[in-house]
């Protein structure tokens, strides 16, 4: 809750409860991009994506939860105001 108070700063415009709705959103969502990759990954028996950074899992698993968080951030904040 308190990232939601300090949005304050980033999202001057929206108000405590929907930035607090956004931050929920993100997550949740984060967190199914996450598991979707490593649902990919399983079903074709890889571990690691790419050898780019050794010991992470690839590119890929760096930027999983990005992938499927930053639409849902645009279109909140585009169509909320």
């Amino acid at each position: 809750m308190s990232l939601a108070v300090i949005g304050h700063w980033w999202l001057p415009q929206m108000n405590l409860p929907a930035r607090a709705v956004l931050g929920l959103a993100i997550a949740a969502v984060g967190i199914v991009g996450d598991l979707f990759e490593s649902m990919l990954k399983r079903s074709v028996d890889m571990k690691d994506a790419s050898a780019v950074i050794p010991g992470h899992g690839g590119v890929l698993d760096r930027i999983d939860a990005l992938l499927f968080a930053a639409p849902v951030y645009y279109i909140f904040v585009r169509y909320s105001f």
